[in-house]
């Protein structure tokens, strides 16, 4: 799982910017509305969804502005526990994106591929930059949850309780358990020494994603760095149709940039009170086999 996959020769076209840094044209916020993990799975056992929970979503479409030439996204109110999307205008299919992420400690984010007009259903690169986090993994977001990553990330914190670094979470410590279900849905995987290699802590890190495929083929690097590569047309996970979903999804969709709510779970260790996620030099290219 280790060793580096080949990549198809693929043809791309142009690179294409999908930010001004001046404002939000070309881009439109959402709700964060819950929705049905599984579908194709009716008698899938879920947690029902509460009408009430859904109606107060709707009123929320997030804290979304443009700073310094970055856009910035947070929950509105600060400590709602309220999350949103920002959605592309423009629909994207087979496709290579690029962007520089900086998100405050904890936040739980990432960006959806071919996500659908709620915004909460596509394939998530996921940037949890929270503790038992994973970074440059994939999730089935409202597609079946399937959570394809190798490890998960804490903070280092100083005397005070300030974080000050990252560290890859020991099995002893994670609230999110590291399965080798989650770890066989990978083709490829970076080992923690890379990934810690790469990350530059509290600073900008570029993530490059490639999406292709009626079923994709997921791949994500990290300022260059391969870190994880999935075939949702072979993988195998419990509550997981790919024709479901590749109906569902279609063959193109909406970028999706995200702000996480909170949960009893994690509460206030999913997204800090106050706490944003800036993305900046956001740029995709058409990709051909």
């Amino acid at each position: 799982m280790t060793s580096p996959v080949h990549d198809i020769d693929y043809q791309f076209g142009p690179w294409r910017d999908l930010t001004n840094g001046r404002d939000l044209t070309g881009w439109h916020a959402v709700p964060r509305i819950p929705v049905p993990q599984h579908p194709g799975f009716p008698d899938w056992p879920e947690e029902p969804i509460d009408p009430a929970e859904v109606a107060r979503a709707k009123t929320h479409t997030g804290r979304w502005e443009v700073v310094d030439g970055a856009i910035v996204g947070g929950q509105e109110p600060a400590g709602s526990g309220l999350g949103a999307y920002l959605l592309s205008d423009e629909l994207f299919g087979d496709l290579e994106l690029t962007y520089e992420m900086k998100p405050d400690w904890p936040a739980d984010t990432g960006v959806l591929l071919r996500a659908t007009d709620l915004g909460s259903q596509g394939l998530q690169v996921l940037c949890d930059h929270r503790k038992s986090g994973g970074i440059g993994g994939f999730y089935g977001n409202g597609i079946g949850g399937f959570h394809a990553l190798a490890f998960n990330v804490d903070a280092v914190f100083d005397a005070a309780g300030t974080p000050v670094g990252i560290k890859v979470e020991t099995p002893e410590e994670t609230r999110e358990p590291v399965t080798d279900a989650k770890k066989a849905l990978l083709s490829y995987a970076a080992t923690p020494e890379q990934f810690l290699a790469a990350w530059r802590w509290g600073d900008w890190n570029k993530f490059t994603v490639r999406c292709v495929g009626r079923y994709p083929v997921l791949t994500s690097w990290i300022n260059g760095v391969k870190m994880y590569q999935i075939d949702t047309g072979t993988m195998q996970w419990d509550g997981y149709d790919k024709d479901v979903v590749a109906g569902l999804l279609g063959p193109a969709g909406h970028i999706a940039l995200e702000v996480h709510d909170n949960d009893p779970g994690l509460g206030a260790g999913r997204w800090g009170v106050g706490a944003v996620v800036r993305w900046r030099n956001i740029a995709v290219r058409e990709v051909q086999a």
